[in-house]
């Protein structure tokens, strides 16, 4: 390329992001179905009472789709990357606990992770039932260990006062509380909980894999496998998802440490890379900041393309 990059920034961005297969082509969102469990994997599931156990349950369940290209605006033009939160600021961040509160970080943590979401509907200090779900499995050391591995967890508590921080002053905790209020009252309409425990499966997609209400006593077993069993449905849809949105140029990243994050890259200009995600989040950082193999990738593509 005759022209040096630092002369023509937005030109060899541009020449590089479509020869990245960026900008431009179908960018509409993956319609993931439900994936049926492989052979081998079980019988057909049933409930405690003999139900049949079906999918579905959120009618209105929204598909985290690849993210169009109009669909990107920037705050300010003559400084694209302005109010991008750093990518490091991701990597970097420590784990909560096993069970996250907020379904917007569940779902953002499930389509980076690729793993199924578990949700909880529970009332930790008026059902009995919860109670008797948490000791028998929710709450064991092997479920715990299994499901780190395995699952993204989300529970939804009408416990409010479970919620409270110490050290908040009482307007602070009345705002709190109606706000939890707000949300739980959301959660269950969304996906029609009519009892405690509830417990439904989630693609990272944010598709209903299975949903049930009730729990006796003695069947944390059954119940487990049903997990197990929805698991592998969704790993398998999973893998079909991402190599749809690979094909469209979406890659992992990784940074310095162990963090990964599946994007796809939108802006290059002077070592300095602006992400997002599948399901619209953006991140910048520095090809610095990057994992060696990411880097080796960008010089890969800048020597495809001639620039320095």
């Amino acid at each position: 390329m005759d022209t040096p990059w630092k002369i023509a920034p937005v030109v060899v961005t541009a020449l590089f992001l479509a020869s990245c297969g960026i900008g431009g082509g179908d960018e509409d969102g993956v319609d993931l179905k439900s994936a049926m469990p492989p052979a081998g994997v079980g019988p057909k599931i049933r409930s405690q009472d003999g139900r049949a156990v079906t999918p579905g349950g959120n009618q209105n369940s929204a598909f985290i789709g690849v993210t169009p290209q109009e669909d990107i605006v920037f705050t300010d033009p003559d400084n694209p990357d302005a109010g991008i939160p750093e990518l490091e600021s991701l990597m970097a961040a420590p784990k909560k606990g096993p069970w996250e509160d907020s379904e917007t970080i569940a779902r953002q943590t499930a389509a980076r992770e690729g793993k199924p979401i578990l949700v909880w509907f529970t009332d930790s200090q008026r059902s009995p039932m919860c109670k008797a779900l948490t000791e028998e499995l929710f709450g064991t050391a092997d479920f715990g260990k299994w499901a780190g591995k395995h699952l993204v967890r989300l529970r939804v508590d009408a416990n409010i006062a479970a919620s409270k921080d110490a050290d908040m002053t009482m307007d602070e905790w009345d705002n709190k509380k109606s706000q939890i209020t707000d949300y739980v009252k959301r959660m269950k309409k969304q996906y029609r909980v009519m009892g405690h425990p509830t417990v439904l499966m989630l693609n990272p997609s944010g598709e209903v894999l299975w949903k049930d209400t009730g729990y006796k006593r003695g069947d944390a077993d059954f119940f487990w496998g049903i997990i197990k069993q929805n698991e592998v449905a969704s790993s398998s849809a999973y893998k079909s998802w991402r190599k749809s949105l690979e094909d469209k140029g979406y890659r992992e990243w990784k940074g310095n440490g162990s963090r990964k994050v599946f994007a796809k890259l939108i802006s290059y200009s002077e070592g300095t890379l602006v992400l997002v995600e599948p399901g619209g989040v953006r991140y910048k950082t520095h090809e610095s900041r990057l994992s060696s193999g990411d880097r080796k990738w960008i010089e890969q593509q800048k020597a495809l393309r001639g620039i320095q």
